[in-house]
């Protein structure tokens, strides 16, 4: 898998794709300490608000900044997007009110928004060969289980020397070290497909190509089966674990971690399966037994009652494997879907509806592991 790595602009952008992770995940933490600092034990709902600001923002925001960058070139697109989110970054440790959180979280996201898409779409322009593709789709989804590991390791160890504010200056070079790579990484020049469109038909393009295309409509399908899965699995761990089974910090960890390293299974197995199967069988099974395990699980709870502390685990790790298998495939979909010049606009649609299927399921989770 590792081999293609030996593309060097795809080896650059990876690097970019790591650390940028890296500062996001000590900026998750380091978040939640600074709401707790500014809210005390209203907290939470501090939080609850700027993950749906987050959600709001790649929904809304995604297809615009498509629509409106679509003229400039990916690299000054990518590297000002990084230096906005620095920017920000740098500003958090001195503000003093929630209302500031909320804006600069906004500003945040929307340069996420801008980031992400147009980070995806060059992707399959440096590696033409679907297999290698493939490899880096896995790559990726290593690269954040990863993240969601080692991040509070790394914060943690980071703590016990300095206070949080810190943890905002990790994010900053995080940024400017993805800003950096990139800069250096030899991308193609992007091509263009808005000749004499209006704003509003760049807007909507990329939506347009989705909704149009049998195989991607199926895929935001799919998009909500794995929204509806992982946001119960994100939203309700915590309760599950202290609640359930009177488990302390460390257990949720562990059960974070047996998710996370399902997933990584799935996304070191894929290049190998996706050889032999095609994406359609492996993305259609993975929904029905993503979805078998959560239905299972969730009904052997209400019916009889937590389950065995190890089979939570395994079941976590099960849907983890599925959750990947799902969703690692969907690059290769956009890909075939959209000629060079609509890839842009076709990921930005993909980002857009995929988290518009989280901004339903987040609360939806929510509501039912309360009820």
């Amino acid at each position: 898998m590792i081999g293609v790595l030996s593309n060097p602009a795809y080896a650059r952008l990876f690097g970019a794709q790591v650390v940028a992770l890296a500062g996001t995940g000590l900026l998750t933490i380091a978040l939640g300490l600074l709401a707790f600092d500014l809210a005390g034990d209203k907290a939470g709902a501090v939080l609850g608000t700027a993950l749906t600001i987050k959600m709001v923002a790649f929904v809304a925001l995604a297809p615009v900044a498509n629509a409106l960058a679509v003229r400039l070139p990916r690299k000054a697109l990518l590297i000002g997007a990084d230096l906005i989110r620095a920017a920000v970054a740098l500003c958090l440790p001195f503000i003093t009110a929630i209302w500031q959180v909320y804006l600069l979280i906004f500003i945040l996201q929307a340069a996420s928004a801008t980031f992400t898409p147009a980070f995806q779409a060059t992707i399959p322009d440096i590696l033409d060969d679907e297999a290698e593709y493939t490899k880096a789709l896995s790559l990726s989804r290593l690269a954040y289980e990863l993240e969601n590991l080692v991040s509070p390791a790394l914060a943690g160890l980071l703590l016990l020397v300095t206070s949080y504010h810190w943890l905002f200056g990790g994010t900053v070079v995080g940024f400017l070290g993805s800003a950096l790579l990139v800069w250096s990484a030899p991308l193609p020049a992007r091509k263009a497909a808005t000749a004499g469109q209006s704003f509003v038909e760049r807007l909507t393009r990329g939506l347009r190509i989705y909704l149009a295309t049998p195989r991607l409509r199926g895929l935001l399908a799919l998009n909500m089966t794995a929204a509806a899965a992982s946001a119960f699995v994100i939203v309700n761990t915590v309760v599950v674990v202290k609640v359930g089974y009177g488990g302390a910090e460390t257990d949720v960890a562990i059960a974070f971690a047996a998710f996370g390293v399902g997933s990584m299974i799935a996304a070191l197995s894929l290049p190998r399966l996706l050889d032999r199967l095609s994406d359609r069988p492996v993305m259609i099974a993975s929904a029905l037994a993503l979805s078998f395990v959560t239905l299972a699980h969730a009904l052997w709870w209400l019916g009889m009652g937590s389950v065995g502390w190890p089979v939570f685990l395994a079941v976590w790790a099960i849907s983890g494997v599925f959750y990947s298998a799902l969703l690692t495939p969907s690059g290769r979909l956009l890909r075939r879907s959209a000629h060079a010049e609509d890839r842009p606009a076709v990921f930005a649609a993909q980002f857009a509806l995929s988290h518009a299927c989280w901004l339903v399921t987040y609360p939806l989770a929510g509501w039912v592991g309360v009820a």
